[in-house]
């Protein structure tokens, strides 16, 4: 395999450094968007906005919600359909045991898309506007509950996180 010279290998160590920046930094901004209170905050307004629009998705339209497993079939399982049954209500007529992946995929899918709608929706308000919706959180050294960035004091357990109780 052709080695690369010195330039062109330190300008490609320069980009990867970059991508894992930019792509660690996103990751932490949606993490700190989604796993958190903002996204509660935010959803309540939006969601009945933005929902329909997500559900138009070709990706999303598709009958996911149908997808099933059999774990132990009934007395007419029909062997030459790749499941055994078409859709889960025939199956659990027939008294088999069904495993409903499908529904539980269809939901984190969708909270996933959801989730991702209203990120994007705050990144743009917060470059248009200067108002930063997405706060930066960090666990607090005492109580390892999540805290504003900014927060001299813990609103969990009232500790100084300037180190004024270390001192004292």
């Amino acid at each position: 395999m052709p080695r690369l010279d010195e330039h062109t290998e330190e300008i490609l160590r320069d980009a990867e450094q970059g991508v894992r920046k930019k792509t660690t930094t996103a990751w932490d901004s949606f993490s700190n968007f989604a796993l958190r209170d903002n996204v509660l905050e935010i959803a309540v307004g939006l969601i009945d906005i933005i929902l329909p629009i997500i559900s138009l998705l070709p990706f999303l339209a598709r009958n996911l919600d149908e997808k099933f497993a059999i774990l132990k079939h009934g007395p007419t399982y029909n062997g030459t359909i790749s499941n055994g049954y078409n859709t889960i209500e025939q199956a659990l007529s027939d008294g088999a045991v069904v495993f409903a992946y499908g529904s539980f995929l269809d939901k984190v899918v969708r909270f996933i898309a959801i989730a991702l709608a209203l990120w994007v929706i705050a990144l743009g308000y917060s470059r248009g506007s200067g108002d930063n919706i997405v706060k930066k959180q960090v666990k607090c050294k005492f109580c390892r509950k999540y805290i504003s960035e900014k927060a001299k004091r813990c609103v969990n357990c009232t500790s100084w996180l300037d180190g004024r109780e270390e001192r004292g």
